[in-house]
């Protein structure tokens, strides 16, 4: 088809420079809205990780150890 050469990639996958020139604008943007997305992960992991560190459990009730039924030998 006509197609087959209309990329911005050449024979060896690399970048051709009309992608370069075509990228440079949106390059810093987009570092930034990165950076700012991997801080609010970031943010929110250690917001969890420091809400739950502080967390005793003491209010949770830990069940007795069961206790183990007769054997069936002792009914008989």
């Amino acid at each position: 088809m006509g197609f087959s050469r209309s990329t911005y990639w050449d024979a060896r996958n690399r970048q051709s420079p009309a992608l370069i020139r075509a990228r440079r604008p949106y390059l810093v943007k987009n570092t930034v809205t990165g950076l700012a997305l991997g801080a609010i992960a970031v943010g929110v992991w250690a917001y969890t990780i420091n809400a739950i560190g502080q967390d005793e459990f003491e209010d949770v009730k830990v069940p007795d150890v069961p206790v183990k039924p007769a054997s069936q030998d002792a009914k008989k």
